[in-house]
């Protein structure tokens, strides 16, 4: 369908691709991947025949209809969510236009009989014909289904786009995406803003969508599902397998491995031919036998091993101050928009350094408590914000927010106070925004990168509470495991909005369920949770009631088993092991770092200060291991 044939392109003077070959055929379901700027948005905007500016050679058949999902969107004002959705149809409108005019120009003559009405016959039959190939005659009842698919209910079709957020507008552009019928469709993101359920639809369609389809994104069980063929934009170059996600990785680590130890076999065997040319030089009737091996040498192809892109930022949350105990307090906390009742009745309290993951379906009320917490919504009941409590927050949305005409340097200058404001530049190249780069606008950054800023933005705030709704969003995977190592490393409070069970496991220590209007409260992480629940996987968690084979009321049942004063117990319990075991992380890697320094340098275990802070430390870490055994074994008998 498409061939890609020496492709490069130029930003700010540095190959974002060098000369890459690659093609796309009917039946591909293609992963794009790489990290954040590595050119995945660009690449679809260039196949689509939005970007012009590239080097190389683009070629696909005459009519190919190439459709792409872009990240920023317009919509026309004062349309509903069906009229925009028939602007798929197009092609069908057309036809049913021209179909209008020839009734109209049938029902004012009366020459029958004439060989210009015969034609309009003609005309007509042709045009109906054309019209039920496009499926001119079920296309609405299609139009239905898929928005349905995508989460609308059949009575906010006729209401106006303008009435619906960003992520559900994105929802609208995407059924419009999936009901042109393109030989080649570009999804960037496309479950961004979908829930479970609309994304297991989505999985659905693609599977058997007949074209081509490439995808952008960073959600690797959605990758897993839906693709056959993986290709990877790393350094100016792509690496392409006909495998899913997962297999992809693998087949990659593995050729790796390979080159380099092929690498080191030839380097040794290039070494021993360098050392018999030397010693042949020495002798004349040697010299042929040298020169011969000179000439084998420069034939020998060097084995090239495939290089990394290392390139990560660096993130850490300093707590501002040390609040209270309580953090918050809430007493039957209620919620609702209009008639719609979001919960009620929620009470709990957070203490001070806990760490909590709101799970649920959407629409429960994760990100509306989040942003009742921040001051952000109205609400009815007690909510009681604990001594000297400090939010640092992160919206779902939280990229939206940025003014898209200033730069990144001016987006942080202007967000700083007279303290933060000299570290601007410093954060901004621990989030890898460095030299020119800084100068960009936030209109040309990818939605990873817009994430990042806003990140850096968060630095600028002192907090010690840190409340954050979907933070993955965008971010590729390396970045999302930078975020999560200096989430773990943070010692304040922390609240997680997120559906990834990859990333919460080992952040959180309490789960929030938010199902049927209420919040339930768990002890433990997320894969206790999701065992005690019965649940196989987060997908489980967020679908609907009826595909969850627990009984509704068996979560209140379980959290209800337990008194409060043992509620309160396990839960002092469950955060001193989060403490320990954030303890035990940190001198482990201490003593990494000294047994790196000691075989760097064996002198050092003559050092009487170097071997006194090598036993102190070991000794600290051996008290700790004993101190979590205790606590351990006092949780599981609590």
């Amino acid at each position: 369908m498409i061939h890609v044939s020496n492709l490069s392109v130029l930003f700010g003077g540095i190959p974002l691709f060098n000369q890459i070959n690659f093609r796309l055929t009917k039946g591909d379901r293609v992963g794009l991947i790489g990290k954040n700027g590595a050119g995945k948005s660009t690449l679809l905007k260039i196949l689509s025949g939005e970007l012009k500016d590239f080097e190389g050679d683009l070629s696909y058949p005459k009519n190919t209809k190439i459709g792409i999902l872009k990240q920023d969107i317009d919509f026309d004002e004062g349309c509903t969510v069906l009229e925009e959705a028939y602007k798929a149809f197009e092609e069908i409108k057309t036809l049913e236009k021209q179909i209008d005019q020839i009734n109209h120009a049938l029902q004012t003559r009366e020459d029958y009989e004439s060989e210009a009405y015969q034609d309009l016959i003609v005309q007509l039959t042709d045009v109906q014909q054309q019209l039920q190939m496009l499926g001119g005659y079920s296309y609405q009842g299609t139009a239905e289904r898929v928005l349905k698919g995508l989460g609308f209910k059949e009575t906010e079709f006729t209401k106006l786009t303008n009435e619906f957020s960003g992520g559900w507008r994105m929802r609208i552009e995407l059924a419009k995406l999936l009901l042109q019928n393109n030989d080649i469709m570009l999804l960037d993101e496309p479950t961004n803003h979908l829930d479970i359920e609309s994304i297991i639809w989505l999985e659905g369609f693609l599977q058997t969508y007949p074209g081509c389809v490439v995808i952008v994104s960073h959600d690797e069980m959605f990758l897993d599902e839906v693709t056959n063929r993986t290709i990877e934009l790393s350094l100016g170059r792509i690496y392409d397998y006909p495998k899913a996600f997962s297999e992809f990785k693998k087949i990659r680590s593995e050729i790796r491995e390979q080159q380099l130890a092929a690498q080191k076999n030839q380097q040794k065997e290039i070494e021993q031919t360098e050392k018999l040319i030397e010693k042949f030089r020495a002798k004349a009737s040697k010299a042929s036998m040298a020169q011969s091996l000179i000439k084998k040498l420069d034939k020998v192809e060097r084995i090239e091993v495939d290089q990394e892109d290392n390139a990560q930022m660096n993130l850490k949350f300093e707590v501002s101050h040390q609040p209270g105990k309580v953090v918050f307090q809430t007493e039957s906390i209620s919620k609702k928009f209009g008639q719609h009742i979001v919960f009620s009745d929620v009470s709990f309290e957070i203490e001070r350094s806990n760490k909590i993951a709101f799970v649920g379906q959407n629409g429960q009320g994760k990100s509306t408590l989040a942003k009742i917490l921040v001051g952000e919504h109205e609400h009815q009941g007690d909510l009681k914000i604990g001594h000297n409590v400090q939010i640092g927050y992160f919206a779902q949305n939280q990229a939206e927010y940025l003014d898209l005409n200033k730069t990144v340097l001016d987006t942080m200058i202007d967000a700083a106070d007279a303290k933060s404001r000299p570290r601007v530049r410093d954060i901004l190249g621990s989030f890898l925004f460095r030299g020119e780069e800084v100068e960009k606008y936030v209109k040309v950054l990818s939605g990873g990168e817009r994430n990042r800023l806003a990140l850096a933005k968060l630095l600028l705030t002192p907090f010690n509470v840190l409340i954050m709704d979907e933070p993955t969003n965008h971010l590729d995977l390396q970045s999302k495991e930078v975020l999560k190592k200096a989430l773990n490393n943070f010692d304040g409070t922390l609240i997680l909005v997120s559906h990834d069970r990859k990333f919460l496991q080992g952040l959180a220590n309490t789960v929030f369920e938010f199902r049927d209007g209420k919040v339930n409260e768990f002890l433990g992480d997320i894969d206790a949770y999701l065992q005690e629940r019965e649940f196989e996987n987060m997908r489980a968690v967020e679908s609907d009631e009826k595909n969850n084979p627990t009984k509704p009321n068996q979560a209140k049942h379980t959290s209800n088993q337990l008194s409060f004063k043992e509620q309160k117990k396990q839960k002092s319990l469950t955060n001193q092991l989060s403490k320990v075991e954030t303890k035990i992380n940190s001198l482990e890697n201490e003593i990494e770092k000294l047994d790196t320094q000691l075989l760097k340098k064996p002198a050092l275990a003559s050092d009487a200060n170097f071997f006194e802070s090598y036993e102190t430390t070991k000794k600290k870490l051996d008290e700790l291991m004993k101190k979590w055994e205790e606590i351990e074994l006092e949780l599981s008998n609590a």
